[in-house]
């Protein structure tokens, strides 16, 4: 059985673009169509600005492989993002995404982007003791900084989860879902509509600075630009010219049920929360629009679909909701996360004009879009003000394969047990 993506199915969302062919100037040149680089196309060229975005096809990466949780900040709690960028940068960059999730939602209503958007919350569950106490700290620390969260016990966590599997739950209630991929689409769809150039089946094959300006190739065209964004995350694959985001590859898969019957779906999530865990391999859990039960874990599935992952979503849904334990499972795919070694996302300059933003460590919806404006209104305002990171020029993390190879080996022995 191969990889089916249950987003490419059901996204309501779509795009007519062209091929790159010829010649094109911009102002701007964008390879990536994600989060990061739609985000960025619809702002600059809001803003009067002329873009060129090129990429195989928008949202093809994570942005199209997503769980679909719009959650505020990072994965990291505020005080460690703190401790390692400094208080006052660590502070800039948690206020900047404590506002994520507003940016998403503000985005999806005044352009009607169809990716059914439910902000009814998300909800971070403890799978233990300790976990409880994890998501306790997290509380007083993102309390403190003006947050509005309930912790929930462990009976409150088994009426809104509708399981009995967790120990209580961090509830915040102005994140939510969305179909990741037909949120990125409508990115795209905005973006163009105000005069954004959308090339896809046009991959970048090189890139190279001349005259005092970026010239990006694909196989049948060029884009001439003075400023250069790539927003490719984790797919940034075979451009010469560039170097290489140096990041830890780790992959994430999902497994989808067939829409739920009522006597089923009454019990499980009533009030569809998305949800994740403490647990040190994480998993999470959500329904679509359909009523269609995803469960998501660390872990490569493969394009032939690897029983050891498969198998044990099948058993963690089931020991979530005894109820599924007859219902099976008809969509399964995965997609590849940039994580670095800090956990902090990175805007890396490598030339004039020129940033690479990567390493969202597996919440790309809310940064990612927040990225990608900040980086677009830098690039009109000609400073870095806006930007909620300071970029650097060092592009060092080491031994990043053989860290996602343990990453990934971990996840299988997990999902054996």
């Amino acid at each position: 059985m191969k990889q089916n993506n249950l987003w490419q199915e059901t996204s309501q969302e779509k795009l007519t673009s062209k091929v790159l062919e010829g010649t094109v100037e911009s102002d701007i040149t964008i390879v990536g169509g994600g989060y990061t680089g739609c985000s960025a196309a619809l702002t600059a060229a809001e803003n009067g600005l002329t873009v060129s975005l090129i990429d195989q096809q928008i949202g093809y990466g994570g942005s199209g492989r997503n769980v679909g949780l719009v959650n505020a900040g990072l994965w990291l709690p505020p005080e460690k993002v703190e401790g390692i960028l400094g208080k006052k940068g660590g502070v800039k960059l948690n206020e900047a995404l404590a506002t994520a999730p507003d940016l998403v939602f503000n985005l999806i209503n005044k352009n009607n982007i169809s990716c059914n958007a439910d902000r009814a919350g998300t909800l971070h569950c403890a799978h233990s003791q300790n976990g409880l106490k994890d998501i306790k700290n997290r509380y007083r620390q993102l309390s403190e900084r003006g947050a509005e969260l309930k912790v929930l016990d462990k009976n409150e966590t088994e009426l809104v989860t509708g399981s009995s599997s967790f120990q209580g739950a961090l509830l915040n209630e102005k994140a939510g879902t969305i179909n990741p991929l037909s949120y990125c689409l409508g990115l795209a769809r905005i973006a163009q509509s105000r005069g954004a150039n959308i090339f896809e089946s046009s991959l970048a094959t090189k890139i190279e600075f001349h005259n005092n300006e970026w010239i990006t190739h694909s196989e049948k065209g060029l884009i001439k630009s003075k400023k250069i964004l790539i927003a490719t995350n984790a797919y940034l694959k075979g451009i010469s010219g560039i170097p290489s985001a140096k990041y830890t590859p780790v992959f994430y898969f999902q497994a989808a049920t067939k829409p739920l019957p009522k006597e089923i779906i009454k019990n499980i999530l009533p009030k569809y929360h998305g949800c994740w865990d403490t647990a040190t391999v994480m998993s999470s859990f959500r329904l679509d629009y359909d009523n269609r039960f995803i469960i998501g874990g660390i872990g490569n599935l493969g394009q032939n679909i690897s029983k050891i992952h498969s198998s044990w979503a099948k058993r963690k849904a089931y020991s979530l909701y005894p109820s599924l334990k007859n219902i099976p499972f008809d969509y399964f795919w995965g997609g590849e996360i940039s994580m670095t070694d800090d956990h902090i996302p990175k805007i890396y300059r490598f030339g004039k004009n020129a940033y690479s933003i990567f390493g969202y460590s597996g919440r790309g919806i809310g940064p990612g879009t927040y990225f990608g404006k900040s980086i677009a209104e830098a690039f009109y305002n000609e400073n870095e003000d806006s930007l909620p990171i300071r970029p650097t020029s060092s592009n060092n993390q080491s031994f990043s394969k053989i860290k996602g190879s343990f990453i990934e080996l971990g996840a299988k022995i997990n999902h054996l047990i």
